[in-house]
């Protein structure tokens, strides 16, 4: 579901794919390309969300900020694996976010960085680019190589190609009625 809050619709490029389970709901910006996935929550009500171009945002995920204190920016080519949660916080280009990680308010996710599957990146935590961080909490284990981008740079082209077999899709007319009533550009 696409909605606006206190008068603040999400924006959401023609070339972006938002499941029907989605919520997307208030100060919400989409890069060209970006994708949201199923049942996936990206709820700007309290701050703003950006999200950039060619990242996705995948099932069970759920984005959203502190309010009056820490928006959520998500670079371009970025991957947030299922069930992550990303609270007030950035991530840089070409990172990795891993299924079922938590990045809490203030931290940093650098440049080209993986966050292995359910580790938990503590409030504050300034991750150098190209790390790979893992653990409860979440500790730096080694530096990146060009094989490990090479490899979040996969994962995030994996989901252009899911988008482009999603959008060729038919939808059903009360979703294109929808979207015109929304002003979303389709």
């Amino acid at each position: 579901m696409i909605r606006t809050y206190q008068g603040q619709s999400p924006t959401i490029p023609a070339t972006c794919y938002v499941d029907l389970s989605a919520q997307v709901i208030g100060d919400v910006v989409l890069g060209e390309h970006a994708s949201i996935w199923m049942n996936a929550v990206v709820r700007g009500d309290v701050n703003s969300i950006r999200i950039g171009a060619h990242s996705n945002v995948q099932d069970c995920a759920v984005l959203h900020g502190m309010r009056y204190k820490y928006p959520v920016i998500v670079g371009d080519w970025v991957t947030i694996g299922h069930n992550a949660t990303v609270h007030g916080c950035v991530v840089e280009d070409v990172c990795l976010i891993g299924i079922g990680s938590t990045i809490l308010n203030g931290a940093i996710i650098g440049e080209g960085s993986i966050i292995a599957a359910g580790a938990v990146i503590p409030e504050g935590m300034v991750v150098p680019p190209r790390s790979l961080v893992a653990g409860v909490p979440g500790k730096i284990r080694r530096d990146l190589t060009s094989d490990d981008r090479e490899e979040i740079l996969q994962y995030a082209r994996n989901y252009l190609d899911y988008v482009k077999i999603y959008l060729g899709e038919s939808e059903p007319a009360h979703v294109k009625g929808f979207l015109a009533e929304m002003k979303i550009a389709k």
